[in-house]
Order: C-alpha cells, then sequence, then structure tokens
C-alpha cells in the first residue's frame, strides 16, 4: 500500500520547491530511497508535464568507487555527470543511507581529489537549474536524532511538509534586514566573532533548495572576520563525525582549528586555500527541529541556531571565495544550548535563540508553528 504521506511529500517537491513546467527534463537522484517514494516522485513530475530520468546509487557502492579514486576516474565522472546535468532544468535529490559514516575510512585526500574534480557538476546544478535535495528517514538517521523510527518518521513528515508559504512570509524582514546590514557580532560561550556582510546580500530558504527548511542567509566579505568562534553542534563531514569544533579567524582566514579530531579537521581545511575562509553566514528557525542530528540538512535548519561556512560561496551571495569545501558548522544559542546574541550594526536581533525586533518575531517557534 502506499503511504499518503509519500504522495504530499512528492507533489511538494514538484509543484512548490522545483515548480516543474512542461517540458521540463528532470533529473530524480535517488540514493537509498524507497521504489514506492520513486515511483510518486515519477508520477509527479509527469502530472506536471515533466520528463523524469532516475538515477538510483547505493552508499556501499559509492564508497568503494571513492576509496580508489584517481584522476581519471574522478574526471570521467566529471565529464559524464556535467553531460547529464547540463541536459536539466531541475534536481531532486533525496539521499537516505544505513550508515551515515559509511565514508569515514575513505582517504582525506581521495575525497579532496574527488571533490575538486567534479566541482563543476555541483557548480552546475547549483547555479543553472531549479533544485532540492533533502534527506530520507532511515533508522540510522532516527538514531542520530535521538528517536525511534516511527517517531522520527513523523517529525520527517512534519516538517518536510509544513506550511512553507507561510515561513516565507516571516522571513521577508530578516532577508531585509541582512540585505543593509554591515557589521556583525555574534556572542556567546566561546565565541566572540566580528564580520562585514556589506553588499554581499541575503537568500531565504523557504523550501525551494533544500527540505527540510528555514533559513535566510548571507556571506562574511571576505576578509572581514575576526575573533573565534566554538561551535556546539556535533558535524560529520566526510564520513567522521567531529565535535567541538573552534576556529580562530584573522583577516577572514582560519588561523587555528580544534576538535576531537583537530589533525582531519586541519586536513579537511587544508583542501584548497578557499577551505580557510568562509562562503556562508546564516540564521536558522525551523520551529519542528530542536536538536542536532549530524544531518546537515536538518542541523542547520535549527530553531535559534546559526551556522558559519568554510569555503566556497553560493552564487546568490558571493564573496568570491572557491574552494572544494562547502562545510556548514552550527552553533545553536537558545538558553538551554548556553545562550548567545547576533548583533546587526549594534542592533540586537537576537537574543538566547529568540528575535527580538517586532518585525522580526513571527520568526520565533511559537508563532510559525501557530
Amino acid at each position: 500500500m502506499n503511504d499518503p504521506r509519500y504522495t504530499k511529500l512528492a507533489r511538494l517537491l514538484v509543484n512548490y520547491s522545483t515548480r516543474i513546467r512542461r517540458g521540463d527534463r528532470v533529473l530524480l537522484d535517488m540514493i537509498e530511497v524507497p521504489d514506492e517514494f520513486t515511483v510518486e516522485l515519477i508520477r509527479a513530475v509527469r502530472a506536471a508535464g515533466g520528463t523524469p530520468l532516475v538515477e538510483v546509487r547505493h552508499t556501499r557502492v559509492s564508497r568503494e568507487l571513492l576509496r580508489q579514486t584517481d584522476p581519471k576516474h574522478a574526471t570521467l565522472v566529471r565529464d559524464v555527470e556535467l553531460f547529464r546535468m547540463k541536459k536539466m532544468q531541475a534536481y531532486i535529490a533525496v539521499r537516505g543511507s544505513a550508515n551515515m559514516n559509511e565514508n569515514s575510512d575513505v582517504p582525506s585526500e581521495r575525497m579532496a581529489l574527488f571533490s575538486r574534480v567534479t566541482r563543476p557538476v555541483l557548480d552546475w546544478r547549483v547555479n543553472k537549474t531549479r533544485w532540492c535535495v533533502l534527506r530520507w528517514p532511515t533508522p540510522g538517521l532516527a538514531q542520530s536524532a535521538g528517536m525511534s523510527t516511527e517517531a522520527f518518521e513523523n517529525l520527517y513528515f512534519d516538517v518536510c511538509t509544513m506550511d512553507y508559504r507561510r515561513m516565507a512570509r516571516a522571513m521577508i524582514p530578516l532577508w531585509k534586514r541582512m540585505k543593509r546590514a554591515d557589521r556583525v557580532h555574534i556572542k556567546g560561550p566561546g565565541t566572540d566573532l566580528t564580520f562585514s556582510i556589506k553588499g554581499i546580500g541575503a537568500k531565504m530558504c523557504d523550501g525551494k533548495l533544500n527540505i527540510p527548511d528555514g533559513e535566510v542567509f548571507s556571506c562574511p566579505v571576505k576578509n572581514s572576520v575576526n575573533g573565534v568562534i566554538q561551535f556546539n553542534a556535533p558535524t560529520i563531514y566526510s564520513g567522521t563525525r567531529f565535535e567541538n569544533v573552534r576556529l580562530v579567524f584573522k583577516d577572514g582566514k582560519i588561523v587555528e582549528a580544534t576538535s576531537n579530531h583537530t589533525r582531519k579537521l586541519n586536513e579537511i581545511l587544508d583542501t584548497d586555500p578557499g577551505a580557510r575562509y568562509t562562503g556562508e553566514f546564516s540564521l536558522g528557525f525551523n520551529p519542528y527541529i530542536l536538536q542536532p542530528m549530524c544531518d546537515i540538512l536538518f542541523d542547520e535548519k535549527i530553531a535559534g541556531s546559526l551556522h558559519l561556512t568554510p569555503g566556497q560561496a553560493y552564487a546568490e551571495c558571493d564573496n568570491g571565495n572557491r574552494s572544494a569545501v562547502h562545510w556548514d558548522m552550527v552553533l545553536i544559542q537558545r538558553k538551554d544550548w548556553g545562550g548567545g546574541e547576533i548583533w546587526f550594526d549594534g542592533e540586537l536581533i537576537r537574543k538566547d535563540g529568540l528575535f527580538v525586533p517586532r518585525d522580526l518575531r513571527p520568526l520565533n517557534p511559537e508563532n510559525l508553528k501557530r
């Protein structure tokens, strides 16, 4: 029997997130997703007048390819996938995994090589297609969230099919403030960081790129970041779980980086020169996501959080930084996580995870969940 939640989510992704139109070619990139949901996506694309193309992947197979990748292999993958991506108007990726640490034993240098060589595929997809990426609620993801599989599935479909149109309306005042802001000051336990976002612009994330969604992002002026930031949410990158990441910046560059895996952290930040500069600054406010689960598509939207990103900048809010790395690191500033403040040009914007100015209060959880 078909789960009616599959149909609802598929239609949201096709009709709202990627806005499929008649004649669109749509790549459906399915990684360990139930066939029943893939079928619902195919049907939704066809109902909208699009032509679906399906890629089915498995994480254990991908791991084996990455373990021994080399320039010849990575270049072939890049050329084939870039040719295909250039044929698409839209891209929907649904990514599941029985083991979130599947790539933990892939050598860092192999991952860095593959990321550098295949980066044009990602760049084309991000900048030239209408795209949306989301996770699938596997038992492994439920375990990372500290929840039963059933409870996590219920949370997943609640958060992924919420009223994103309503959220989008509440985002507009924050988007306007970030577009005109200059100086940003972040304060909190172990954190005292300043930078400028002047002239960079801002982007609302309201369910049209990622599901779940709920953030507005900008980007620091490349050489403006100074001070220290201590992240309190764990993060997984290249299959390794990092905790207590602490970054020290001087004139935009990460000059000191420590964590529970300091050596591997610095190996990633040495992937290329741009990996030690920032490519994104964002405020998260999804009212249904309260705890980290080591999945960045959820964690970067945590209510009362921010994330700062070593690596590549997005074209929408571009500071000129280029890198094979784009690593969102999350700091939760709610009271139960130690609190903290965010200031724009001397005005207190958010305190202990709650927006302070009247025009931003509709983004606080008690208002978004009404």
